[in-house]
């Protein structure tokens, strides 16, 4: 999947770009408003992360040229205009999620992650492979050594959040929302439930699940070395 960061803060710019790029992200940045909708036009961009307050060229004024160029690309804004009025006047011009500074890194990545599941991207990473395992984005189905798993909805929700964030520690509340979204909740008992639903489904096959539980943290993949 390919980002696009446009973010006049160059702390800000910076960390992200660091943070999603070890995530397994195609990340491209840029500093102002005119190079950052340039970047957008001529690109192909699945995302594009937006502030709204840029030197050169309002996020508004870029959003509006965007959504005449190209409808397909899913906007998330990242603003510090936190007002209800600000948010609604984003969705209306086209954006597809608004997110109010500050945030939470874990936050903005679970946003990523559900704009990810809205229908066809024009470039993804559309396979995760850990180990002998593979992740099909697509077609939504988990495989060991070639061999498929049948995972219900929720299994592979919580497979496809830990594995897209294999580099680090995902905490139960994070999987919540990634599987029941920001409005409901998923209890941590329930999610071990699920993994070790999988981890049976895993052992059927022979193999192992790559996923380590960090008590008192949450889950990380152990790959091979």
């Amino acid at each position: 999947m390919r980002i696009l960061l446009i973010e006049d803060s160059d702390a800000l710019r910076k960390s992200l770009t660091v943070g999603l790029h070890k995530l397994g992200y195609a990340i491209d940045s840029a500093a102002t408003g005119t190079e950052g909708l340039n970047m957008a036009l001529m690109g192909e961009y699945d995302i594009l992360i937006l502030d709204l307050m840029l030197p050169l060229l309002d996020g508004m004024e870029i959003l509006k040229v965007i959504r005449k160029q190209n409808s397909e690309m899913r906007v998330l804004i990242l603003s510090a205009k936190s007002e209800p009025e600000d948010k609604v006047s984003g969705i209306l011009a086209g954006a597809d999620d608004y997110l109010a500074k500050p945030f939470s890194f874990d936050e903005l990545t679970v946003r990523l992650i559900n704009l990810m599941r809205r229908g066809k991207l024009l470039y993804r990473n559309d396979e995760i492979v850990v180990n002998d395992f593979s992740l099909d984005l697509n077609s939504k189905v988990m495989r060991y050594k070639g061999m498929e798993l049948e995972l219900t909805p929720n299994e592979f929700k919580i497979i496809e959040c830990i594995f897209i964030n294999k580099a680090r520690v995902i905490t139960p509340e994070r999987l919540s929302e990634s599987i029941a979204g920001n409005y409901d909740s998923i209890s941590k008992n329930a999610i071990e439930v699920h993994l070790s639903c999988v981890r049976r489904k895993v052992r059927e096959l022979g193999g192992e699940l790559p996923v380590k539980n960090k008590r008192g943290f949450g889950y990380i993949v152990t790959e091979d070395s």
